[in-house]
């Protein structure tokens, strides 16, 4: 298998890409715009050709590739149902599943950060997008956000998954890659020993800085992101 973590260093955004060499079928997981052109540079490298492209949720801190790099290839593009994203040809429900080649992507709805996110299952590794980061969450006080939904969508469905389950999450900003189910659930200080009532009021209280970009990304993304002239096919 084909397998790649790519950082945009800008909004510190990791998008995944997938490939079955078999088959040649790919997908990306949370494409940015800027970096397109990279992504399409590691499906010419390993002959892959683009199935789909799905994003956890309607981000607030990127534009996504995900028009764009439907248009320069064969894919599709997916989002939660609960995103309010028009702009996709799929709306993604609870245990959907996604296949290219021999390779199944089980979808979570993991709602909290966004009403619409949701998290990837494959193999051995779930990615989650904002629900679940490296030691933390994603941010619950914009966009619909809801701290008790997000508590149920960690506490009931990711971490129920197998301890050894690879945690890939959809930010990191102190340069971590890849973590565990099983480390987060005895290590993550927004959830450890923490109960409902606790966690909502921690995430009551971070008073964060609203995103740079979002008032442009968040309407840019539920239509799927901008598109330019296309130079190259994958």
């Amino acid at each position: 298998m084909v397998f790649k973590q790519l950082l945009d260093p800008v909004s510190f955004t990791y998008t995944y890409l997938i490939g079955d060499p078999l088959s040649k079928g790919a997908v990306i997981i949370d494409p940015v715009y800027e970096q397109v052109d990279r992504g399409l540079s590691v499906l010419r490298e390993y002959g892959l050709s683009l199935r789909y492209v799905l994003e956890t949720h309607v981000h607030a801190d990127h534009i996504t590739g995900a028009n764009q790099l439907k248009a320069e290839t064969a894919a599709r593009s997916a989002v939660g149902q609960g995103c309010g994203a028009p702009g996709f040809d799929q709306q993604l429900v609870d245990d959907e599943e996604i296949g290219f080649g021999e390779e199944i992507i089980k979808v979570i709805t993991t709602p909290g950060h966004t009403p619409g996110s949701v998290s990837f299952l494959w193999r051995d590794r779930i990615f989650t997008g904002d629900a679940l980061l490296i030691g933390g969450c994603g941010r619950t006080d914009f966009q619909n956000g809801d701290a008790r939904k997000l508590y149920h969508s960690v506490t009931e469905k990711l971490f129920t998954l197998a301890e050894e389950t690879l945690v890939f999450p959809g930010h990191d900003y102190k340069g971590r890659r890849v973590s565990t189910i099983g480390e987060e659930k005895a290590t993550n200080p927004r959830f450890f020993e923490k109960n409902e009532k606790e966690f909502v009021d921690l995430m009551a209280n971070l008073n964060l800085p609203k995103p740079n970009r979002i008032e442009e990304a968040i309407p840019a993304n539920k239509a799927g992101g901008p598109i330019v002239m296309i130079s190259h096919r994958a």
